[in-house]
């Protein structure tokens, strides 16, 4: 071949599912063919167009791809064998958030198998040097996985395939974690790691949580009381509305078209603990049209979301300017931003990116309300 592959993925879109094209005898046919050696590793994995969304597609590749290497050759593997633990992103769009993974868990001293990195693949240095496939999973860490102490879903919410065949067939007991997005979830997810390992949080990590506590501090007072509407993926979704609350900031407009009716009662749950949920609305199910509505009708002071919420922004400004809801650049995808998909939004690391951005878009915002000669520049500050 060409490109010398060391495996290739299989998968369908719209017509092939239309049409029912049975992808293992296809893939088998190929290979009594000779077109494909036999040996060669092919997983594959049904992902239609007309169901789900891209988080369903990543979920049913991924249950593909550990089915194919790990489902028929389960002699002698053995929970806690190998002394690992695997962590699974799920569909991961920020880069640095497979690097944080890698730094906590060296931190801590725990081996860890990232199932699914393509960090070096989508970050590429421009060096010289030509690199057809750089870094990423090998099929020996998948292989091995079984072998691992137990898996931990990073995004369990858009991972519900691959947590039954983890489940069933690797035998492992999935930690029931949220999302390691903002202060107390990632807390939880390091205890875990640490009960699971035996292995103690190391004093990096104690001392970088002891900076996020104090740039919260600082920043509390310009967020406390901003009502924010927030849309995306599930997990991502949940994860800033528990750290917009942490802060002391009130989620209005929750939206996530790819949720599921289970996910809406967490996310109502989770909002029912905190007085400053107590106004916000979840709507499961519904797309950027419902988003701008709501945002006409019942304004909220920002807009949290992917690069789609710039019509909102639009929209809402061409009905009068003291309409107008900023939109604050989180989620996927953003097309409009540069380099925005190397940044860091989970762990401690990520939610002091995440603070800085939204305390500086709201100072922002207060800049440009301010700066009316003789009506409102009193409150142009220098200093906020």
């Amino acid at each position: 071949a060409l490109y010398k592959p060391e495996m290739i993925a299989v998968s369908t879109t719209c017509m092939a599912e239309v049409i029912g094209d049975d992808l293992n005898a296809f893939i088998g046919n190929a290979k009594k063919a000779g077109h494909i050696e036999q040996e060669f590793p092919t997983p594959f994995a049904h992902t239609p167009s007309f169901v789900g969304s891209h988080t369903t597609g990543w979920d049913n590749m991924f249950e593909g791809i550990a089915r194919y290497f790990t489902l028929n050759a389960m002699e002698g593997k053995e929970p806690g064998k190998n002394g690992k633990i695997n962590l699974v992103p799920g569909f991961e769009t920020y880069l640095g958030n497979y690097r944080l993974m890698k730094r906590m868990m060296a931190e801590m001293g725990v081996e860890a198998s990232l199932l699914s990195d393509p960090t070096e693949v989508l970050d590429t240095p421009s060096d010289g040097t030509f690199r057809m496939y750089a870094g990423g999973t090998t099929q020996d860490e998948i292989k091995d996985a079984p072998n691992a102490t137990t898996t931990f879903l990073l995004q369990p919410w858009q991972l519900d395939k691959s947590k039954k065949f983890i489940e069933s067939t690797w035998k492992h007991e999935v930690p029931k974690l949220s999302i390691p997005m903002g202060l107390e979830w990632t807390d939880d997810f390091l205890q875990k790691v640490a009960e699971v390992t035996g292995k103690p949080i190391p004093d990096s990590l104690t001392t970088e949580r002891g900076r996020l506590v104090d740039m919260m501090q600082d920043s509390h007072t310009w967020l406390h009381g901003k009502k924010f509407a927030i849309y995306g993926d599930p997990d991502f979704v949940m994860g800033v509305v528990k750290f917009l609350l942490e802060l002391g900031a009130e989620p209005t407009h929750v939206l996530s078209h790819n949720a599921n009716k289970r996910w809406g009662k967490a996310m109502t749950k989770l909002l029912e603990s905190s007085p400053y949920g107590a106004s916000a609305e979840v709507h499961v199910g519904r797309d950027l049209w419902h988003m701008r509505s709501l945002c006409m009708t019942d304004k909220p002071d920002f807009l949290i979301g992917n690069s789609y919420g710039k019509f909102i922004q639009r929209d809402t400004a061409h009905k009068a300017p003291e309409c107008e809801v900023p939109l604050i650049r989180l989620g996927f995808p953003i097309f409009d931003r540069h380099h925005l998909h190397r940044a860091t939004t989970l762990g401690y690391e990520g939610a002091m990116s995440m603070l800085t951005t939204l305390v500086n878009a709201v100072l922002e915002q207060l800049d440009r309300d301010t700066m009316e000669m003789g009506v409102t520049d009193y409150n142009f500050d220098l200093v906020r």
